[in-house]
């Protein structure tokens, strides 16, 4: 960051902690989006061999994880408007590449959860129709009253 001798000192900290606040944060998003991407990657396992129960693990985990993406999104958003007014014109190093890797692991993400989704729909597609082909454990029987005649009338008088 190159320093502006005609900046109070005062200024110049503000500068300095809200750089080194907006840096935090968007590492922490970056890391948020790197678990989430792996926790994706387990659900997909997850869903190829059918185990449910780490399935509802990895979501439940996963709805952890994207709270806390909202809940830091929410905190760099105005954070990121006081660092463009305070840096207005310069960009100090580094910001630039922790927003590519940011914007690179969304877009990730992105595309796994779509794999994750079209795989799931698949796989309970397949259950389904496996569901429909098996019959019940009296399907193939003959009912014990099978053999007997059918009434043909009725009786009404009593």
């Amino acid at each position: 960051m190159p320093r502006d001798s005609r900046l109070p000192k005062e200024e110049l900290e503000e500068r300095v902690a809200i750089l080194k606040r907006f840096r935090e944060l968007l590492v922490r998003q970056r890391d948020k989006f790197s678990e989430y991407l792996s926790v994706l990657d387990r659900q997909h396992s997850d869903i190829e061999s059918g185990d449910v129960d780490a399935l509802v693990s990895h979501v439940e985990r996963e709805q952890g994880i994207v709270s806390e993406i909202f809940a830091v999104q929410k905190v760099i958003a105005p954070l990121e408007d006081m660092y463009r007014a305070a840096y207005a014109g310069t960009e100090p190093e580094g910001i630039d590449d922790l927003k590519t890797t940011l914007s690179d692991l969304k877009e990730k993400v992105v595309v796994k959860n779509a794999e994750n989704r079209a795989l799931l729909k698949q796989r309970m597609e397949m259950l389904r129709k496996e569901v429909m082909t098996i019959g019940g454990p009296y399907a193939k029987r003959k009912s014990v009253y099978a053999s007997q005649a059918e009434p043909s009338a009725l009786d009404i008088e009593g």
